[in-house]
């Protein structure tokens, strides 16, 4: 009796070790509706959505992503976000989601983007401070083909000891969010993503230029963008460039806020969603 018992545990926990691999993510799925996809950013835990889903959830079905390397969620190979994307397709069929709305903050709307230039997944986009190509905001005569993993930056990232590395991620903090209460919040997701996930998949992040093939999207896109730490007007001309060749978007600018949108105006961000919706 006791060896059938150890056995039946041994299989169930074998299944939701198998079941938690199935996809290079973890989603956390809470209230009834039309389903809602929401896309954290780069090295965050779906917690990011956390004030988001106490309203959102009331009326939708809200699919929460963790992505791999990220959190406690584990670690995948390269090439990371094409990973990303093509499990989440996968999740879409699986689950049979019809044209959920995707809502995306940073890397994560960079990704809603990604799968919306290449088939018409879903019903509506919102993006939050998300661009087709990061590698064209941040990186002078921006050529994708010229990213590479194996690169001076990397390697030094890398060889960073933890406590560099948190020093370095307290300073990127700084700028991402206005409420000083969240900064720390951020700087821990960092230093608990896994080292190479950070640097490779932030490296095919920065490859990844969508600025010609989102003509090809067709479906509503939202965007809500952020107007700290620079000025507004610097703010619209780099949206304008970025998605000049988009078809159809709305793009609302969120009153002194950095790029943490949720952290920095929780409330106009939720109105904003629901005039979306």
């Amino acid at each position: 009796m006791k060896l059938k018992l150890l056995v039946a545990v041994f299989a169930l926990n074998l299944n939701i070790s198998l079941n938690a691999q199935e996809y290079p993510f973890q989603v956390e799925v809470s209230g009834k509706g039309e389903p809602i996809l929401l896309f954290s950013g780069f090295t965050c835990t779906g917690a990011v959505w956390n004030d988001v889903i106490k309203d959102l959830s009331k009326n939708y079905e809200c699919h929460v992503f963790t992505f791999a390397g990220f959190g406690d969620v584990p670690a995948i190979k390269t090439p990371w976000l094409a990973e990303i994307k093509n499990g989440v397709s996968k999740y879409i069929i699986a689950k049979k989601l019809k044209k959920p709305t995707a809502i995306g903050h940073s890397l994560g709307g960079t990704l809603a983007l990604w799968m919306a230039s290449e088939k018409d997944y879903f019903s509506i986009i919102i993006l939050i401070d998300a661009l087709a190509s990061t590698g064209a905001l941040m990186i002078p005569n921006f050529k994708s083909e010229f990213i590479t993993y194996d690169n001076p930056y990397n390697a030094q990232l890398l060889k960073m000891n933890a406590e560099e590395f948190s020093t370095m991620a307290k300073q990127m903090a700084q700028g991402m969010t206005m409420n000083t209460e969240k900064r720390q919040q951020i700087v821990e997701w960092m230093v608990q993503a896994d080292r190479n996930t950070y640097v490779n998949g932030y490296t095919d992040l920065l490859k990844l230029d969508l600025r010609e093939t989102i003509a090809t999207v067709k479906t509503p896109i939202t965007i809500l963008a952020a107007t700290q730490p620079y000025d507004e007007d610097t703010f619209k001309q780099t949206y304008q460039a970025q998605y000049k060749n988009l078809e159809d978007y709305t793009i609302k600018f969120a009153p002194d806020s950095a790029h943490f949108i949720m952290f920095d105006q929780p409330e106009w961000l939720i109105k904003e969603i629901k005039l979306a919706l």
